[in-house]
């Protein structure tokens, strides 16, 4: 875990509250730490430094990928280049994935709501 995050690491973590979203930053999830996790909508948010695109530290990820994924988590990853040079498109793609995995709810089951009378 690092205690000190990246520049885009600290601008995304800003606009995420600004928003309203209920992020964790620097998370542990099992075996790992995660840069920002939604566990609400299991959603996963990783800002990759260049080390990353090494092909150990890319298998590696891969692995960290599947063990996330194989619990229900989904994981997008962004360059940090990226998150600094296009924030706000990568900011759009986060929304776009929270809305698009936003139940819609279904109609309560018999006996299952709260009743409201007017009179």
């Amino acid at each position: 875990m690092r205690r000190t995050p990246t520049d885009a690491e600290r601008r995304l973590w800003k606009a995420l509250r600004d928003l309203g979203l209920h992020f964790r930053r620097q998370a542990p999830l099992g075996p790992y730490i995660v840069d920002f996790v939604c566990h609400r909508r299991r959603l996963i948010v990783e800002l990759d430094g260049g080390i990353h695109g090494l092909p150990s530290v890319a298998a590696r990820d891969a692995e960290r990928d599947a063990w996330l994924t194989g619990r229900g988590y989904r994981v997008m990853r962004f360059a940090n280049g990226q998150a600094i040079a296009d924030f706000d498109g990568v900011l759009q793609m986060i929304l776009a994935r929270i809305s698009a995995d936003t139940p819609t709810p279904g109609p309560s089951p018999q006996g299952g709501g709260e009743t409201y009378w007017s009179s």
